[in-house]
């Protein structure tokens, strides 16, 4: 008998790739952080002795749920500026909450709270936008934690970079470089909109982004203000703008999405774009319906996303992907427009093409890193299971995930974090709270805490 680390064995196993597929009576073998096997359970039990068997008879087996846009570390503002629509949200309420009070280590311990939030609700990768990556890239590898890390740029100065070529150097510097070849860090470039950079600044970060051979996320088209203000500044709209500065491409994560005309969807397909859709966030703060439907419809691809804890507030994908598909039926006058199978694809086998991370994760195929999520379906909440998909995409909640994998190691056996002291990581988010709630500076601490 062949040697594997772990044999699960849910009740039902959703591997995504071929479509439309559920199995049952199904083993998963893991070894070495890949998926080695997926057979039946009497070949699986012939072939194979495991170091450890996973029995999950109540569960649905997914492949890891991904999260393609979010801000980590913003979690530690969660609820700060409730009530507000997107302009004054940011103005009034996290700029000056973010110039006061981001760090490297706010970034830290909100980004171990995001991961810890995310792994209990099935995330084994998330696609992060923030100051301080460097620090979001070391926070994830010592949690053992899947991350697209996106380095921010923008013209202006801020705790982290003083203008743009530093932002771009230390992007280089401090978080391409270290992680170009680590298993579990991928990067990119993150301008967070075009109201934030010179058409200079977006040449000089394309070419860099070129010769460094990395993708580009920047939240675009989110809100009808942003259209405006582009025309009379610049008299384009911001998909163009970036067209014509090279950066519509396949390349482009583009965020949001919101307000886009026919003739800008079929330009994204036609250029290869992806969309990162974050329907709460855009219900939160007022932004609008994205046209999910039309982006369906033109072949464009679209991924999901919670945005930031400050935007949403949780970052729950199951949540997104429920609220996803209640808004496309809806908008559509067809409660067949946005079926349970595709909207579970937008957070899993469409997300990792999104990412570029198509390759490696987004289905449960041989030969893919073992990023796995078993989802509790015996809850009263939902049962009967008559299709276990349907089940996961409009039943299940977050709490419902009992046990996830991020290549091949176990982050939550049974509902539990096994690599997370919650009880610590809660002390340093309650001192957070104090200190922002006081408006007093928090006192530093060694790496080592």
């Amino acid at each position: 008998m062949q040697h594997c680390d772990t044999l699960i064995l849910p009740g039902w196993c959703v591997p995504i790739e071929p479509r439309g597929t559920v199995l049952t009576d199904i083993a998963v073998a893991v070894t070495d952080g890949r998926i080695a096997d997926v057979m039946p359970v009497a070949e699986a039990h012939a072939k194979y002795q495991p170091t450890v068997t996973i029995e999950r008879p109540d569960h649905v087996l997914l492949p890891g749920l991904i999260n393609a846009h979010t801000h980590a570390a913003m979690t530690l503002f969660r609820g700060l500026a409730d009530g507000l629509p997107l302009e004054a949200w940011l103005r009034d309420g996290i700029w000056p909450a973010e110039k006061r009070w981001v760090s490297a280590e706010m970034v830290r311990d909100g980004t171990e709270l995001a991961i810890a939030e995310m792994l209990r609700g099935g995330i084994t990768c998330f696609s992060d936008q923030y100051f301080f990556p460097e620090i979001v890239a070391e926070t994830a590898v010592d949690l053992h934690m899947r991350a697209v890390v996106g380095t921010p740029v923008v013209d202006f100065p801020t705790s982290w970079a003083a203008d743009t070529a530093e932002y771009l150097s230390k992007g280089s510097d401090l978080v391409h470089d270290p992680y170009a070849d680590h298993p579990l860090i991928s990067t990119c470039f993150a301008p967070h909109s075009t109201d934030t950079l010179s058409d200079q600044s977006f040449v000089e970060l394309r070419v860099l982004a070129d010769q460094l051979d990395i993708p580009v996320q920047i939240h675009l088209h989110e809100t009808a203000t942003e259209i405006t203000r582009s025309i009379a500044q610049t008299g384009k709209r911001p998909l163009q703008r970036l067209a014509d500065l090279g950066l519509v491409n396949s390349s482009l994560l583009a965020v949001h999405g919101v307000h886009v005309t026919n003739d800008e969807i079929e330009q994204m397909h036609d250029a290869g774009v992806s969309v990162a859709h974050c329907p709460k966030s855009n219900l939160k703060l007022g932004s609008g319906f994205a046209p999910l439907n039309a982006y369906r419809e033109a072949g464009v691809n679209v991924a999901i996303g919670t945005d930031g804890a400050a935007s949403n507030n949780v970052l729950d994908i199951l949540d997104e992907l429920r609220i996803a598909a209640l808004i496309a039926n809806a908008t559509s006058g067809d409660a067949s427009t946005l079926g349970a199978e595709a909207a579970l694809r937008m957070a899993t086998f469409d997300a990792a093409e999104a990412l570029g991370l198509g390759n490696e994760i987004g289905s449960i195929e041989t030969g893919k890193s073992a990023d796995l999520a078993c989802i509790d379906l015996g809850r009263c909440n939902s049962q009967p299971v008559y299709d276990p998909v349907s089940q996961v995409v409009y039943t299940a909640a977050a709490d419902q995930v009992s046990d996830v994998w991020v290549a091949g190691r176990q982050q939550l056996d049974s509902g539990r974090l096994t690599g997370i002291e919650t009880p610590d990581l809660l002390a340093r988010v309650e001192e957070w709270r104090r200190r922002i709630g006081q408006g007093t500076k928090p006192e530093s601490r060694s790496s080592d805490q």
